[in-house]
């Protein structure tokens, strides 16, 4: 049997004769065999002794034997077990507190409890690449390691903002080999998935389709605006919702009691309203939640001490930064509390209005966009059974540009009450909304010769004008007239018996029995 060296043997035994230099790692693009040079399989080479590989026939690429085995087990031979766990052991208490399987992981039980959507994949291992979205410190990346614990696939992890191609088709090229050679399983996770463009986004669709590879890809965006959607269609979309208070105490209760990863080696007396209030002002973000503990423990611990550390609401108070609102003045957030703030006041909530309406200006949303929403709700829900009400929203509107915050809420409020405390008819935008949909659909009426303008010089001689009656002229202010032309065999204007606009449908109902009096 022929042997032949390895390049980064060859390099490695000549840096050996210097003491001082040691074992170092090489990043080698490329394998040398038989004379062949083979650059589709770059892997990290750490060769501790010397490696000296059999000849094989060239049939059969002994680059691809080396490359996905022996690569895999260097990379994972970076780091001894006990350097290993030195790193685990420093890492942040919210990293530490990672579920490691899937009956650990605390919330999103509308499709992670048993018997739903996820959970029903996960028992029937026919699990498809997945897209995670919702709000950060809700579990996406800890939900996506304990499947890959709970399937047995290989991890690995990318953030998309610095990722490339390239580091993607390592990993695809890595999973190729493992699914080849083990028939084993490997789960890509990326992060922040929509800061892929369109053509990374594009190279993962064939290998997703095929199951190479298992992407789960987390994003805070709206995936359906976000990522292509042939990826989409390729993936099951979950949403994430913010973790309940009763979710966080929890987790924040798993943390205190794990003497492993958290803290239950420590004498630690924590005040249930402490765990409350951290609960509440993390806002539904685990993360945030397990940072403040983590700061409000080690900051009372001393070393070599077995003191018992207290943690009360004012130590709490002083572990969490000041609540921060959420808010994307162009994304989700933007419309979805737009949205909310319009059907409360259409609701007749007060309450709710200026819940939403807080919620919008804390975040900073622009007060024309708010009042503009205010007058659309007062001349769209509210219209003639109260005409006050886009009155008041008109006033609103000049008075938020003129004033500016922070006195502008006041005028904004006091609008968006009177709306929701308003009498409701949508009355005028039915009208509206069907008349439009005849001009774009139905037949184009001329303007009767009776009703055209016949302000100028010859509009005589072209019959403009001729035969209209004057409604003042009558006593009552009404004459009986055609306005149409025709008969649209349909009335679009339907008063409803509420507020003031009762009386117009009393008044119309006037006119119309004068009508058929005179008919």
């Amino acid at each position: 049997m022929q042997f032949l060296c390895s390049p980064a043997y060859l390099f490695c035994t000549f840096l050996r004769c210097f003491p001082q230099v040691g074992n170092i790692a090489i990043v080698y693009n490329g394998s040398f065999w038989g004379g062949l040079f083979i650059p589709a399989f770059p892997r990290w080479i750490v060769p501790p002794d010397p490696f000296i590989a059999p000849q094989i026939p060239c049939d059969i690429p002994p680059a691809l034997t080396y490359n996905t085995q022996m690569a895999k087990n260097h990379e994972k031979s970076l780091f001894t077990p006990i350097e290993q766990a030195q790193i685990e052991a420093n890492a942040p208490l919210a990293v530490r507190m990672r579920p490691r399987t899937i009956a650990e992981f605390v919330g999103q039980t509308h499709f992670i409890a048993p018997n739903k959507l996820l959970r029903r994949m996960l028992d029937a291992d026919r699990l498809t690449s997945l897209i995670f979205f919702g709000p950060p410190g809700t579990g996406k990346t800890s939900l996506a390691r304990a499947i890959a614990a709970h399937t047995n696939a290989d991890f690995h992890y990318i953030s998309a903002p610095a990722a490339s191609v390239a580091d993607i088709r390592r990993v695809i090229d890595l999973a190729k080999g493992r699914l080849a050679s083990e028939n084993a399983k490997t789960l890509l996770f990326i992060d922040e998935i929509h800061r892929f463009n369109r053509a990374q986004q594009d190279v993962l669709l064939d290998d997703v389709e095929n199951a190479v590879v298992i992407l789960i890809g987390a994003t805070t965006e709206n995936p359906f605006f976000a990522v292509n959607s042939p990826l989409i269609s390729r993936s099951t979309v979950f949403q994430f919702e913010p973790l309940t208070p009763e979710e966080v105490r929890q987790v924040l209760k798993n943390a205190l009691a794990d003497p492993e990863r958290g803290f239950g080696k420590l004498n630690i007396e924590a005040d249930p309203k402490a765990l409350e209030f951290l609960a509440v002002m993390s806002d539904g973000d685990a993360r945030k939640a397990l940072t403040a503990l983590e700061i409000a423990v080690l900051s009372q611990k001393k070393a070599e001490s077995d003191a018992q550390i207290q943690l009360t609401v004012d130590i709490a108070k002083e572990s969490i930064q000041q609540k921060s609102i959420q808010y994307d003045g162009t994304g989700d957030t933007h419309f979805d509390l737009a949205s909310a703030l319009q059907k409360s006041m259409r609701g007749s909530d007060p309450d709710a209005t200026v819940y939403w309406l807080a919620r919008m200006l804390a975040g900073g949303e622009d007060l024309r966009f708010v009042a503009r929403r205010i007058a659309v709700c007062a001349a769209e829900d509210v219209g003639n059974a109260d005409p006050m009400a886009t009155v008041l929203a008109a006033s609103a509107v000049q008075i938020a540009e003129f004033v500016g915050l922070p006195e502008a809420r006041l005028a904004l409020a006091q609008a968006a009450i009177y709306v929701a405390c308003a009498p409701k008819s949508n009355a005028c935008t039915k009208a509206i909304g069907e008349a439009m949909a005849d001009v774009r659909a139905g037949r184009t009426i001329p303007v009767p010769k009776h009703l055209r303008d016949a302000s100028y010089g010859g509009a005589k001689k072209l019959g403009h004008g001729q035969g209209y009656k004057y409604p003042h002229n009558s006593p009552t202010g009404y004459v009986p007239q055609d306005y149409l032309g025709c008969d649209l065999g349909k009335t679009y204007y339907q008063p409803k018996d509420l507020g003031r606009e009762k009386f117009i449908k009393e008044y119309l109902k006037k006119l119309q029995d004068q009508l058929k009096e005179i008919n």
